[in-house]
């Protein structure tokens, strides 16, 4: 397939995906989804590759969903949930992979790109790397609800109910991030993870993997996933004056505006 929206390159018995729309962040939109899924598949049946990292091009790991407006608008509970499916069964075909992926997080990793970082086996971050899950601030939720299994209450709740964002130190100290590397020398770190996860016997690495996954699915992670989905829905058909105000400026100025907006809008400013 000719990838336009990823990059896949495999050297040896090590793959590496790289989310590339630069120009855009990496925003993640219907294309670059559906190149992922393919790409995950193709890897996936290919028994020669044993690690896979996954990183995003320019400064960003990427900046989430991308919002920019479509030519046929969302208006039903189905369209929402036909186009949070895509989404998740595409992060879905890391979690089952055979493959040990690495998240190796360049810059901005926000949004469904965090989810994206939290369901790879481990995650590196450059020292740069900022994490955030901001959505609920413009009425939004995250479609993958997998932060409370990765993190615990407290901070699960103080970052998806404020919409706050995270530095690389943060990041390892809460758990979302294994360890922070300097930014040049990120996929070189990465790459080092990969080769020794790629000398684990094939059979040992897909059947401890799994097994690891299957305690968590025991205990509801497939349920909390299912039902973060129907959230991310309900939210998102929701009425709310602020999502209309951001979502007006978009239109208007362009996201980038509407991001503005948004920053400015939950800035402390004065004395506290």
């Amino acid at each position: 397939m000719d990838y336009q929206a990823i990059q896949l390159a495999i050297d040896g018995s090590i793959a590496t995906l790289t989310l590339n729309r630069p120009e855009k962040m990496n925003a993640l939109d219907d294309q670059l989804l559906l190149e992922m899924q393919h790409a995950l598949d193709s890897l996936e049946a290919n028994l020669a590759v044993r690690a896979l990292i996954v990183t995003g091009a320019g400064r960003a790991f990427s900046a989430g969903f991308d919002l920019s407006p479509r030519e046929e608008p969302f208006t039903t509970v189905q369209d929402w949930r036909e186009h949070v499916k895509l989404g998740n069964d595409t992060w879905s075909r890391i979690w089952r992979s055979r493959l040990p992926v690495i998240a190796a997080v360049n810059g901005f990793c926000l949004g469904g790109a965090c989810d994206l970082s939290m369901v790879c086996d481990i995650t590196l971050a450059a020292d740069t790397a900022q994490f955030g899950e901001p959505e609920i601030q413009f009425k939004s939720a995250p479609p993958y609800a997998i932060m409370p299994w990765v993190l615990g209450m407290k901070k699960t709740k103080e970052l998806l109910l404020t919409g706050d964002r995270v530095d690389a130190q943060e990041a390892q100290r809460i758990g979302l991030a294994n360890r922070v590397v300097p930014a040049d020398q990120l996929l070189a770190e990465a790459r080092r993870l990969a080769t020794k996860l790629s000398m684990i016997p094939p059979p040992a690495m897909q059947l401890n993997k799994m097994g690891l996954n299957r305690a968590y699915e025991m205990r509801g992670f497939q349920s909390t996933i299912d039902y973060g989905a129907e959230v991310f829905t309900l939210v998102l058909m929701a009425e709310s004056a602020e999502a209309d105000e951001f979502f007006q400026v978009a239109g208007a100025q362009g996201l980038k505006a509407a991001f503005k907006w948004r920053d400015a809008r939950f800035a402390l400013e004065g004395p506290q």
